[in-house]
């Protein structure tokens, strides 16, 4: 029989080995994400069209990838790194570089086909008309035609505006 010395410290090792590559694991999932990186927008209601800006800095046009349809906007492009980018000794960068696409879907439907974009200091602005149906339209109503009509019922009463001393009035309907 041989007998062997015990040496713990062969299982510490294996231990620490198998911990540093979770971790390096972790870190490399975390540096695929952060690869991404989604544009920041905002979405204005203006009576004839949707407004979408979208805050893309540093990035050329050429770069920018746009898809419209009635309910959806896709912007999609890529920050790339600058020339020379690793022979500059950065000590920290917080800049969000690499590919990203964001997708945002529209309260209402819009006419896919007139949609214009504009792209002035690092904002994408696109306009995009709203289908018809849903366009504000300002209707005129004239009381002062109304003032010779005969007294109604309660229920009729109930149907027709209200009369005021003002010979016109502007309603909107949505």
């Amino acid at each position: 029989m041989m007998i062997r010395r015990w040496q713990p410290i062969e299982p510490m090792e294996t231990l620490r080995r198998q911990i540093d590559q979770v971790f390096d694991e972790f870190k490399d999932l975390s540096n695929k994400r952060s690869q991404t990186w989604v544009p920041a927008i905002e979405l204005q209601d203006t009576p004839e069209n949707l407004l979408l800006r979208a805050l893309l800095p540093g990035i050329d046009r050429n770069d920018i990838d746009i898809h419209v349809s009635r309910s959806a906007v896709s912007i999609a492009g890529e920050r790339r790194y600058p020339k020379g980018a690793e022979d500059r000794g950065y000590f920290r960068s917080e800049f969000p570089y690499g590919k990203f696409q964001r997708v945002v879907p529209l309260p209402l439907p819009v006419q896919h086909e007139r949609a214009s974009a504009e792209f002035c200091d690092g904002i994408l602005t696109l306009t995009l008309p709203k289908s018809e149906e849903y366009r504000h339209q300002v209707v005129k109503i004239n009381l002062g035609e109304m003032a010779s009509a005969t007294p109604t019922t309660t229920l009729e009463a109930a149907s027709e505006p209200i009369k005021s001393e003002s010979s016109a009035a502007f309603a909107t309907v949505a």
